[in-house]
């Protein structure tokens, strides 16, 4: 499946992301992507340890902590630090997993892939939400 069309399954198909590296910052893009999101009808779970709580949901420190099963994991971190994440969310059941514009880690994807997952890589979902959306 080219990334187009797992893009579009993606959007047609979750319905509760997961943010890893939320941000607080209204300015950053892991805050005002996920707010884009969340008007559009999709649940969002902040993941930043840092954080109690992100667009009125609580926040959790690591995805194994969030209680719920998760559609999409929606990573807003640096490409070199996204190995762990595509574990913990094939840990953690979800069904796919989402690398931000300017995020890429082939062995990552590769993995997450053999999983069963589905992946984007070096796409901003609020870009293509509004692509789609045409």
């Amino acid at each position: 499946m080219d990334q187009d069309t797992t893009i579009d399954k993606i959007l047609a198909e979750a319905k509760t992301i997961a943010v890893v590296g939320f941000s607080s910052a209204p300015q950053k893009a892991g805050y005002y992507v996920p707010a884009y999101l969340k008007q559009h009808g999709y649940r969002i779970i902040p993941v930043n340890p840092n954080l109690s709580e992100g667009l009125g949901e609580p926040a959790y420190a690591a995805l194994a902590d969030v209680p719920e099963p998760i559609d999409l994991v929606l990573l807003f971190q640096r490409s070199e630090n996204v190995p762990p994440f595509v574990d913990q969310a094939i840990t953690c059941g979800a069904r796919a997993v989402w690398m931000q514009l300017g995020i890429a880690n082939e062995a990552a994807a590769e993995k997450a892939r053999a999983a069963g997952l589905d992946v984007v890589q070096d796409a901003c979902m609020l870009v293509e939400h509004r692509r789609w959306q045409r």
